[in-house]
């Protein structure tokens, strides 16, 4: 048996008993209690490997485990918790999006593939979303804007998003904002990224942790480790995520 099945055996143990003494009472036959006519030394026998009717299995490596894995489990859970997505019937693409971004946008971090090694150094990639939304205000006026999705995250509840009682909107504090109707413009640097407004070419934003530039201009390339994803969606005239994956050595 190698190790991969070794440890998947030993899972299987840890699971299906509570405690180590639940496990070796599961070794012991009833010839073997009959013979014996002691618990304590039947169970003895048992982690010795001298009797039993299953795969030995240490006590320390029992204990081990389970505390691994109950460990594993309450991380879960607190994880659960700090998502807001979680747990929520979400049935609106653009919603569904959101909820796939949010734990590496509020970590920081790409939980998978975080790490890959390019010769002697670690890379440690890192997920920062922008939202584009186009849509109207409560006062009927044509508004479009771009949220840094990760500091939003820091900055507010998202509970109220993603149980569909209200729809993320962008604001006159996002990294950028725009009244169609109004003709107001504005324009703010977030923690994440700073706007460069001056640009012939239109609007850029420059990821503050490795200085790439991210072009949200639909005819133009994101830039260099970015995407561009427009979303289908029913709640709004218009969204379009940009995920922005940094990589720096650690």
């Amino acid at each position: 048996m190698d190790q991969e099945e070794g440890l998947k055996a030993l899972d299987n143990i840890v699971t299906q008993f509570n405690t180590y003494e639940d496990f070796l009472d599961s070794q012991i036959t009833t010839v073997d209690l009959y013979y014996l006519e002691d618990e304590t030394l039947a169970r003895q026998l048992v982690e010795l490997g001298y009797r039993g009717t299953g795969e030995r299995v240490k006590r320390e490596d029992f204990e081990a485990r389970k505390a691994a894995i109950e460990i594993s489990r309450l991380a879960e859970r607190a994880q659960q918790k700090t998502l807001t997505s979680a747990g929520k019937d979400l049935q609106d693409n653009f919603l569904m999006a959101l909820a796939m971004r949010e734990e590496d946008n509020r970590n920081g971090k790409l939980s998978l593939n975080q790490q890959e090694t390019d010769a002697a150094h670690t890379l440690k990639k890192q997920l920062a979303s922008v939202i584009f939304i186009r849509d109207r205000n409560s006062y009927g006026q044509e508004i479009s804007g771009y949220i840094d999705y990760a500091h939003r995250l820091k900055t507010e509840d998202f509970e109220i998003y993603f149980s569909g009682k209200k729809r993320l909107l962008p604001r006159t504090t996002d990294i950028s904002f725009y009244n169609w109707d109004a003709d107001i413009a504005v324009c703010n640097s977030s923690p994440n990224y700073q706007v460069i407004a001056d640009n012939p070419e239109g609007l850029l934003f420059r990821y503050k942790r490795d200085r790439k530039i991210l072009n949200v201009d639909p005819k133009a390339q994101p830039g260099d480790n970015s995407t561009r994803i427009p979303i289908p969606t029913e709640l709004y005239i218009q969204a379009v995520i940009f995920d922005h994956i940094s990589r720096r050595k650690t």
